[in-house]
């Protein structure tokens, strides 16, 4: 699942070699002693792979387009496996830094305190960094002073919008922060801009420049590139300190914009070594087309010659043609063999590309459609299907509402939380579904099985009986008569199936 994705513009200072020291030098100087590889030296190769088989670090370079990939990867002891991209375009000055977690769908939820890859601060630290028109990207806030309140006013009104997404922090009226600046800015560095208003003095004269649209007393706006998403306003829930629940909803906020941005095929791992395999198949295609030509050619010159000699040498020179046919056919082969396997690894390459496209789509979406801190974290349970779990809580908390008594504290808390989420009623959609398809059931059809197996039962014939496994986990069976002789069979196996599973 992708957990963070940025795109950045980096200045021409930066060389292919540089960029390989520097993430060498990332790795090295990592915090956490267990994320380091041991012996960790480059030779200069642009095509190597350093460490362990749970714990490497790999370089590609794709020389047609001057990209140099790099990915490390790491394999927990739980299976989790934590995989870093830096993809660095030469030609376009672009990189893209992509971190990705398979195995938990929970990890961002698990880890509220996430913060962008460390790596953006070496870049900043060398000068690698672009600028974003007149703001830096870097680590730290932006104090606006009077002589910026101007440009501020044009990034509140939407007059001016920048690569990166701007976050405006204002002043509480007793000139505090409501949050860390310094703390907000670290951790969404180079995926968005931090300004903070620098002092409440400038509240009137930023009013008067903006026609009051600016965020006052605490508040905090995020302004993003793109003109159709509209800009999100968050309020302090605490007069004194800093309220560590805005900071958080600001930062995800963020990160979920930015690693919602379509991203080119070739700022990916899989797309370079997709296109490293498709040149290397296409060369390989093009010797063997080159080798059957010049043995068809050497055959036919040999025809020729054999034409013009006598019996005895006719028979030498068809031996030594043969022993040359046959050494064609040797070298073909291998082209053939090289060829298969070259096929064999685009198509898993292709499978896989497909899985993580699926598995991005499945699971973050549980995250897409949080805006805050979630209420509760997930247990150990299982989605059977996208939202499932969400789905559920949902429903329940809905039933549950109507039952309340209406203008009660619970009963506005319980009806906030239904409207702020995305209540998609996919289970709903199921049991009437169920209720279709088996309300009048006297006995299994082939399109009732596929239909059933669609919405997801494993379907098993146990004797005089079918089992309905929901997703395959032996918690939720149901036992369907092959002949059932009463007319009820069907209702009551409803009943039973949304009751227990619905």
């Amino acid at each position: 699942m992708l957990l963070f994705s940025a795109m950045l513009d980096i200045s021409k200072r930066l060389t292919e070699e540089a960029f390989v020291k520097l993430v060498i030098r990332w790795n090295k100087e990592s915090t956490y002693r267990e994320n380091i590889i041991p012996d960790l030296n480059w030779d200069g190769s642009f095509d190597v792979r350093m460490g362990s088989s749970q714990l490497w670090l790999s370089i590609k370079e794709y020389r047609p387009r001057r990209i140099v990939a790099v990915r490390y990867e790491k394999q927990e002891s739980d299976g989790g496996i934590w995989d870093t991209d830096y993809i660095m375009n030469f030609a376009e000055r672009k990189m893209c830094i992509r971190l990705e977690r398979s195995y938990r769908a929970e990890a961002l939820s698990n880890n509220p305190r996430f913060s962008t890859p460390h790596f953006i601060t070496l870049l900043e630290q060398n000068g690698y960094l672009e600028m974003d028109g007149e703001l830096p990207v870097r680590r730290e806030p932006v104090f606006i002073q009077k002589e910026q309140l101007p440009l501020l006013a044009d990034i509140i009104t939407e007059k001016k919008r920048f690569r990166l997404p701007v976050v405006f922090v204002s002043k509480k009226f007793s000139n505090e922060d409501p949050v860390d600046p310094a703390k907000l800015a670290g951790r969404v560095k180079g995926a968005a801009h931090v300004l903070v208003q620098a002092d409440t003095e400038s509240g009137y004269e930023l009013r008067t420049l903006c026609q009051s649209r600016n965020e006052f007393n605490g508040a905090a706006g995020i302004y993003f590139p793109n003109a159709s998403i509209p800009h999100v306003r968050f309020l302090p829930h605490t007069e004194q300190g800093y309220d560590e629940r805005m900071m958080e909803k600001l930062i995800r906020s963020v990160i979920q914009y930015s690693s919602s941005l379509a991203v080119d095929v070739m700022y990916t791992w899989q797309g370079v070594n997709n296109a490293l395999l498709m040149d290397r198949f296409d060369a390989q295609r093009k010797a063997r087309a080159a080798a059957d030509h010049a043995r068809r050619t050497a055959e036919a010159e040999m025809e020729q010659l054999l034409n013009s000699m006598e019996e005895e040498e006719k028979r030498i020179r068809a031996r030594a043609a043969e022993d040359a046919r046959l050494e064609a056919d040797r070298i073909l082969d291998e082209f053939d063999n090289e060829l298969q396997h070259l096929q064999k690894q685009v198509a898993e390459l292709a499978r896989s590309n497909e899985l993580l496209q699926y598995e991005n789509q499945g699971l973050k979406s549980r995250l897409d459609t949080v805006n805050e801190l979630p209420v509760l974290h997930t247990g150990e349970e299982k989605e059977f299907y996208p939202g499932e779990i969400r789905d559920l809580i949902l429903l329940t908390l809905s039933d549950s509402l109507s039952r309340m008594q209406r203008n009660t504290r619970r009963a506005d808390v319980i009806e906030d939380i239904i409207l702020a989420n995305e209540y998609a009623h996919t289970s709903e959609q199921y049991a009437r579904d169920i209720r279709r398809l088996l309300s009048a059931y006297d006995g299994m059809t082939s399109f009732l099985k596929q239909r059933l197996q669609e919405i997801g039962f494993v379907i098993t014939e146990d004797g005089k009986h079918y089992k309905l496994t929901w997703h395959g986990d032996d918690r939720y069976q149901i036992i369907l008569s092959k002949t059932p002789s009463d007319h009820r069979t069907g209702k009551n196996s409803v009943q039973k199936i949304n009751r227990t599973i619905f």
